[in-house]
């Protein structure tokens, strides 16, 4: 007897259709899975045969085979457990096979029948509402499958609930959407930093427009806790990002025991120890790196340079296109990597040059050869470089008191509507005509920049950003036209050579 079950593979972010056939026929006793499986789902035959017996159900002396199609695409993890396990059933006539037919299954099976959740729930559920499809999935993945509108999903807790669902004895409810959201703890308040006012313009003009920045001080100057405030200043994820967002985590698995809409921008912040893999994403498996992680968010890499010189050249093209493609011999996967950089690093190795209070020990070409990690190209990806001094004890105490994250998120809130009522994207984004349209220059201001760029050697990618720092500039102030005063001030802003 012949069974199918819908079931699905992830490649890259994206879910593709797999049919699980399940044929029960007389023979030798064997247990046989097809299909290019990895060692997970090869390893599925134990599980599936412990769990049907565990569950109170007959599992056949018979030879099983079991073929997933196509079968040319690599089949990997444990979430074919329930789709073979179903088919199993159903090849036994100990399932209708029109309950099948409308289903797309996927789930864990622990050896006493229960389901455990899978990775990738919210990659299937796309699929399964895309193709016009019911989901049914281990009660952990129900809430963040149920995200997805027009789909209707089914959370059995083990096999024998699948079962009784199936044969009608006892139906289960469709699944609501969660309410938990993840990454959406309140920030730190930027109120907690004294003084520091340039770099903290600075990081406002950045997450206004969504520019990259990189800042730079000395140890205990407040690099880091400016940059994990930011988090807490930007506005919240619009839904079609939030689902962009929550199918990457989903991918990654991140969503299995906090399930949930990420309706907050992403902070990720990986030690500068990361391989390359990890950062970026690949691996034997492909899977998505940090940059990846951070869509739509930020991706704080603290200490620069003490990232390899590898991982930070590759961080090159994800800045520039938004997007990152791992290439392997069997296939290529695209990862969606829209992320804005927020880096911070010590002016020597030391950290103490310039410092008012501590001399520098390093000699120049510890300086040089410390610096030198940073290449020209991937500073010129940086739009916007702040210094950010170590104020003394005396300073400290005669700051007056700063802004909280609420008046300066309010002012970035007000930026950005601008942006999207004017030109329907961030000032980050705009490229081309589009940029040349939306930051036209007076004949004055025009004139002014072009001398600043011949002066300062600017490239043409250079040039660019500084006209979208200068049109944040302007939507900050709340003026339509940019002037020389914007542009000035986002020059001051612009890298030059570290050196």
């Amino acid at each position: 007897m012949l069974a199918r079950v819908r079931s699905a593979a992830l490649v890259g972010v994206d879910a593709v259709m797999v049919e699980v056939e399940v044929d029960v026929s007389p023979g030798l006793p064997s247990f046989m899975v097809v299909g290019l499986p990895d060692q997970a789902v090869s390893e599925a035959r134990e599980r599936v045969r412990a769990a049907i017996r565990n569950s109170g159900l007959p599992f056949p002396a018979a030879r099983i085979t079991v073929n997933l199609a196509p079968a040319d695409l690599r089949k990997e993890g444990p979430l074919y457990d329930l789709p073979i396990a179903l088919g199993v059933l159903a090849a036994q006539e100990l399932l209708p096979a029109a309950a099948l037919d409308p289903l797309l299954c996927a789930g864990e099976l622990a050896l006493d029948g229960s389901l455990r959740p899978v990775a990738g729930a919210v990659n299937l559920a796309l699929l399964a509402a895309a193709e016009g499809w019911e989901a049914l999935l281990p009660a952990g993945n129900v809430a963040e499958a149920a995200l997805i509108d027009g789909l209707t999903v089914y959370g059995p807790a083990s096999l024998a609930e699948a079962v009784g669902h199936l044969t009608g004895q006892t139906r289960l409810t469709p699944a609501l959407p969660s309410e938990t959201l993840l990454d959406a703890a309140l920030a730190p308040d930027l109120a907690d930093i004294k003084g520091q006012a340039g770099a903290k313009r600075a990081l406002e003009i950045a997450l206004a427009g969504g520019h990259n920045l990189l800042m730079i001080g000395s140890p205990g100057s407040g690099k880091t806790m400016l940059a994990r405030r930011a988090a807490g200043l930007l506005p919240p994820l619009t839904r079609a990002e939030a689902l962009e967002v929550t199918r990457i985590h989903s991918a990654a698995g991140l969503l299995t025991r906090q399930a949930g809409l990420v309706a907050q921008p992403p902070f990720r912040s990986p030690h500068h120890t990361v391989s390359d893999a990890g950062l970026i994403g690949g691996g034997s498996v492909p899977k998505p790196g940090e940059v990846s992680l951070a869509h739509r968010g930020l991706l704080f890499l603290d200490e620069f340079p003490e990232y390899s010189r590898r991982a930070l050249e590759v961080l090159r093209e994800p800045l520039e296109d938004g997007r990152v493609v791992i290439s392997r011999a069997r296939a290529s996967v695209e990862y969606p990597a829209r992320f804005q950089l927020l880096a911070a690093m010590n002016p020597c190795p030391c950290g103490y040059m310039s410092d008012p209070e501590k001399p520098c020990s390093c000699t120049p070409a510890q300086r040089a050869r410390y610096l030198g990690r940073i290449s020209g190209p991937l500073l010129d990806r940086i739009d916007l470089v702040a210094q950010v001094p170590r104020l003394t004890v005396d300073e400290l105490s005669r700051a007056p008191g700063a802004e909280s994250s609420q008046a300066v998120r309010r002012r970035i809130l007000d930026a950005r509507t601008r942006m999207l009522e004017r030109q329907g994207q961030r000032n980050s984004d705009l490229v081309g005509q589009a940029l040349r349209s939306q930051a036209a220059l007076a004949p004055g201001p025009e004139a002014f920049l072009r001398a600043a760029a011949r002066q300062l050697g600017l490239t043409g990618r250079g040039y660019d950003r500084v006209l979208r720092v200068a049109r944040t500039v302007a939507d900050l102030g709340g003026c339509g036209e940019i002037t020389e005063a914007h542009l000035a001030e986002a020059i001051t802003y612009r890298p030059r050579d570290l050196n």
